[in-house]
């Protein structure tokens, strides 16, 4: 079997792509893949590394910039004839979209040249993308049931869950002593997304250089874009927390966590319920369709998690929740016990069955 895969911009999408991947190197022996993404964002990196062939073409998302956008209208025509040469080189099977603006020029290549595709939505509010293209996909997966209304113009919507939970439920706790840590304290993760986030993270400095965090230990992911040494600066950093850009397997930290500060895009959050790990969620405002408050509010109404909205952050008010998921056992229990109806099945077979279906 052949496959084309496209995702990019963020992890968000580029993780959920590499899990259903995974699912199909599973089940396929004579598995041939090929993934397209961007020539200057997160994939060009992280697939090469993982031993999948990869081809980049140039696109940018559209922003109030018209000399750019009308610029990336050419730039999208262009990706597309690349794509439709590329995919007939390659004579896939099917072609996967998992997000981001790249997958438009190559779903619409698999359009123009009758290949089966499939794309999967990971966010309870649809990309613009994924909306966009939705009408034409031959199959639509979804990983919030609530989102399924949003595709009334599919031919078909197929309720999926979020290939990330399958990595987190196998996953193996990470040794947290190897970052310094205690192997007897609590351990509190913060993580701003694979990019980070400025404002959150301008926030959380009162945060840390309080003494409301004393009887426990942290890891504060930044996020690979952030520029360490300048936000290092603002810190009085205490032996208590560590301070990384980045961490590649983030279900194996996640597992060794005892509470989870995080962000909503909805791969972490999967990836905590597929681990039952009490979390304190601050959506981001900043994105489109405020997607993550959605993802979070859908969570948190069947309190399977904490909710802050970022404009109610204070030092006192994270001390408070971190503390009350440490120590409150009923609150916890209450928690792992909501959180179990969202670990339940296993989203990439689910989505390699449907596609198998698909192309039979």
């Amino acid at each position: 079997m052949n496959i084309i895969v496209s995702a990019g911009g963020s992890g968000g999408h580029i993780y959920p792509a590499l899990a259903i991947i995974d699912e199909f190197k599973r089940h396929e022996k004579n598995l041939k893949v090929l993934y397209i993404g961007t020539h200057n964002r997160m994939e060009k990196d992280i697939i090469p590394k993982k031993g999948i062939p990869y081809e980049s073409i140039e696109i940018y998302g559209f922003t109030k910039n018209i000399k750019r956008d009308i610029k990336n209208v050419f730039l999208i025509r262009k990706a597309i004839k690349k794509c439709i040469q590329i995919m007939k080189e390659f004579q896939p099977d099917v072609v996967i979209g998992v997000g981001g603006y790249v997958t438009y020029p190559v779903l619409k290549a698999a359009g123009k040249l009758k290949i089966k595709t499939f794309i999967h939505e990971q966010n309870s509010r649809p990309g613009k993308v994924n909306f966009l293209v939705s009408r034409y996909a031959d199959l639509v997966g979804v990983t919030f049931k609530s989102s399924m209304t949003y595709f009334k113009k599919a031919k078909k919507v197929l309720y999926t869950g979020h290939p990330s939970l399958d990595n987190a439920v196998n996953v193996k706790a990470f040794d947290k002593t190897q970052l310094g840590f205690s192997p007897t304290k609590k351990l509190v993760l913060y993580v701003a997304g694979s990019l980070g986030s400025s404002s959150l993270n301008q926030k959380m400095i009162d945060f840390l250089n309080s003494d409301l965090h004393d009887a426990y230990e942290i890891l504060y992911i930044a996020g690979s874009n952030v520029n360490m040494d300048t936000f290092k600066k603002q810190i009085f950093l205490k032996k208590n927390i560590k301070i990384l850009p980045y961490f590649e397997n983030l279900p194996s930290i996640i597992a060794s966590s005892d509470v989870v500060i995080s962000r909503a895009g909805a791969g972490t959050l999967f990836e905590i319920m597929g681990l039952l790990k009490p979390s304190i969620i601050i959506p981001s405002p900043n994105v489109s369709n405020n997607h993550q408050y959605f993802n979070a509010k859908e969570l948190y109404d069947k309190k399977a998690i904490e909710m802050m909205e970022e404009k109610d952050l204070s030092k006192e008010n994270l001390a408070n929740k971190i503390n009350d998921l440490l120590h409150n056992q009923e609150k916890i229990e209450e928690l792992k016990k909501n959180m179990l109806e969202y670990k339940k099945g296993n989203p990439s077979f689910k989505i390699y069955e449907a596609i198998k279906e698909l192309i039979k």
